[in-house]
């Protein structure tokens, strides 16, 4: 019997987007003059940060830099926005780090659905942006996001935001009837990449730009769903050093499932060294597969090759027996670093 938690999980997906845009009217004002935006967070809870650094790349006319780690950098001050996100509210990195950003003067907006963080946040009177708890922080991307390239857009940093994400509610929902368990097998793109990775190494090729983002998420996703090592990688730079790395161990690289995520924004120059470097390595690993986004806007696409991923590595899960929810190591780290 498999446990269908994280289905279930996915399946709401198109809802938390939707939660997102309902609340929007509430979004705090951020002020002028922001010369920097930094969003810190770790895993699930900082994936809406590297989604949001992707999009403002093409729009934004401030850097925009996601921190994972205790550490922050030295340039945060007043004018930076400080997005501090973790899921729990209890993130020891993210709370170490916004404690720095409080000391380095920082403008600081929370995201979380409670525990520490919003505690801080009342207490110094920072804003902070509250979303639903009780999910694996993996499974609240949505939560995590929409929030952020809403509050950007308010304060007129990108245009677009609440179009495109009524977009990808759309597309999620249409893409739902097909990769669910209940859909066909005939036409279910993650259950097919389920199939070709099991008992495979999966290696997650994206490009630069929109599915960079995505291939690290098929990757993370694999490695806790269905507890499964992943390598991911991203063109054109893997052609200028991974490409190399096709021929030792034979018996390894002839393990290797290779899952090329595609765009219709890809650079032309990109989609010829798609083509080319599947020739290249074609013969020498077990599996290749491309998965195409679907979609008109940037998020809308992004987000059908994040979903696609989101369903595979739950199926691998169940082809392994796994239970996709179930983090026994991560657990077992936070206890012993508890102590």
């Amino acid at each position: 019997m498999h446990n269908d938690t994280m289905m279930r999980y996915l399946g709401e997906l198109p809802g938390q987007f939707e939660y997102g845009l309902a609340g929007r009217e509430a979004l705090p004002d951020i002020g002028e003059g922001l010369q920097n935006i930094v969003i810190t967070g770790m895993g699930g809870s900082a994936i809406g940060g590297d989604i949001l650094r992707s999009l403002a790349a093409q729009t934004v006319q401030v850097p925009v830099v996601v921190n994972r780690g205790y550490e922050i950098p030295r340039f945060v001050g007043p004018q930076t926005l400080f997005l501090a996100v973790t899921y729990s509210g209890n993130t020891e990195e993210t709370l170490s780090s916004f404690e720095q950003a409080r000391k380095q003067g920082a403008r600081i907006v929370g995201l979380t659905s409670g525990g520490q963080l919003k505690k801080l946040a009342e207490h110094y009177d920072y804003p902070c942006l509250m979303v639903p708890g009780g999910l694996s922080p993996r499974a609240a991307t949505g939560y995590l996001f929409a929030p952020l390239a809403l509050l950007l857009e308010k304060a007129g940093l990108i245009e677009g935001v609440t179009e495109d994400l009524k977009e990808t509610v759309d597309v999620l929902y249409r893409l739902r009837e097909q990769l669910n368990p209940e859909a066909p097998l005939e036409g279910n793109a993650a259950r097919e990449a389920a199939r070709l990775m099991k008992g495979a190494l999966p290696v997650i090729w994206g490009s630069a730009g929109l599915s960079e983002t995505a291939a690290f998420r098929w990757k993370a996703q694999i490695n806790e769903n269905a507890k499964s090592p992943a390598y991911w990688a991203v063109l054109p730079e893997l052609n200028h050093n991974e490409i190399m790395g096709f021929d030792e161990p034979r018996d390894i690289i002839r393990q290797l499932c290779l899952v090329i995520l595609r765009d219709s924004g890809d650079h032309p120059r990109v989609v010829r060294r798609i083509e080319i470097t599947k020739d290249l390595v074609k013969d020498q690993v077990k599996n290749m597969l491309e998965v195409q986004s679907s979609g008109r806007s940037w998020l809308a696409r992004f987000y059908s090759l994040v979903y696609t991923g989101d369903y595979a590595s739950t199926y691998l899960a169940w082809e392994y027996g796994k239970d996709p929810v179930a983090i026994e190591a991560i657990d077992h780290l936070k206890a012993e670093l508890a102590k």
